[in-house]
């Protein structure tokens, strides 16, 4: 989210890369998000240390990244529904303005992939807004994917064992090895089922910051739970974070939840038909 300019007054208006949430007294952002945030890398360093073996790490970090691949092809072979809500908070936690949006990520008729906007009433947001880098990032790094080909951008760090709900999983610090201008990035944890080698949780935060002056635009950290669809990929499910973004004239807190649901293999509809046999053309002479 960016820092804008109120040309009249020269108040700043804090407007900042959106955020994640869940809040347990609220439906509205309800969510599986358990550590306040960060915490993650201390459980995680925490758990290192009780790991029962160390697993081939080379190895699990190929197998992991051919299943991304995987994955990400066979997702983009789905219809589902895109919920995004984001809210501003004052100092206090009270809520204040609000943006929401429901989208289908459906095919034409033509096979087309397309999103449809289905529910987006007005805005209520006053000191936060959505970037192109909010887009981008609720496409690609919320639901982050790291698959081989991506390998090559990231240092990945075996960091030990956890539970996540019933699954043993691997977990790895994934880092950008370098930022290139006008890229986005990942940094942050995976936890990888240790069984199909398939990622099934992701926190933190969308790099970089850009804290230019005069164009302040800055990420929450967020976390993002996978679930297995088809009894066979893991798919994202829902993203959240609640998170204080710290600009050049003070904090602003910012509340955003992403929901993935009803997924569908997409079947094409087209039919084809067979008529009678066709006539011997006439012959030449």
């Amino acid at each position: 989210m960016r820092r804008m300019i109120r040309r009249r007054t020269q108040r700043f208006l804090l407007v900042g890369s959106m955020a994640l949430l869940s809040v347990a007294a609220a439906s509205l952002w309800a969510g599986p998000l358990q550590n306040p945030v960060g915490e993650a890398e201390d459980v995680v360093a925490a758990s290192a240390g009780t790991a029962n073996s160390t697993p081939d790490i080379q190895e699990a970090v190929r197998r992991f990244a051919e299943k991304e691949e995987e994955f990400a092809a066979a997702r983009e072979n789905y219809t589902y529904r895109q919920i995004i809500k984001v809210q501003e908070l004052s100092s206090e936690g009270e809520p204040g303005g609000t943006y929401e949006m429901h989208s289908d990520i459906i095919f034409t008729g033509k096979g087309t992939r397309t999103e449809k906007v289905v529910f987006a009433p007005v805005s209520t947001l006053r000191k936060i807004g959505l970037t192109p880098e909010d887009e981008r990032d609720i496409r690609s790094i919320q639901p982050f994917v790291l698959t081989t080909e991506d390998l090559p951008d990231y240092n990945v760090q075996y960091q030990g064992r956890q539970k996540v709900d019933a699954l043993s999983t691997l977990v790895f610090r994934i880092t950008p090895k370098q930022l290139e201008p006008g890229q986005r990035y990942f940094d942050g944890l995976v936890w990888v089922d240790d069984l199909d080698y398939q990622i099934v949780k992701t926190y933190g935060k969308a790099v970089p910051d850009n804290r230019k002056k005069g164009y302040e635009n800055l990420s929450p950290r967020f976390e993002t739970y996978r679930e297995q669809i088809d009894g066979k990929y893991w798919f994202p499910t829902w993203t959240g974070a609640d998170d204080t973004l710290y600009f050049a004239n003070g904090p602003q807190r910012i509340r955003m939840l992403v929901r993935y649901e009803n997924y569908k293999q997409f079947k094409s509809e087209t039919t084809i038909t067979y008529g009678d046999e066709a006539e011997q053309p006439p012959q030449l002479p």
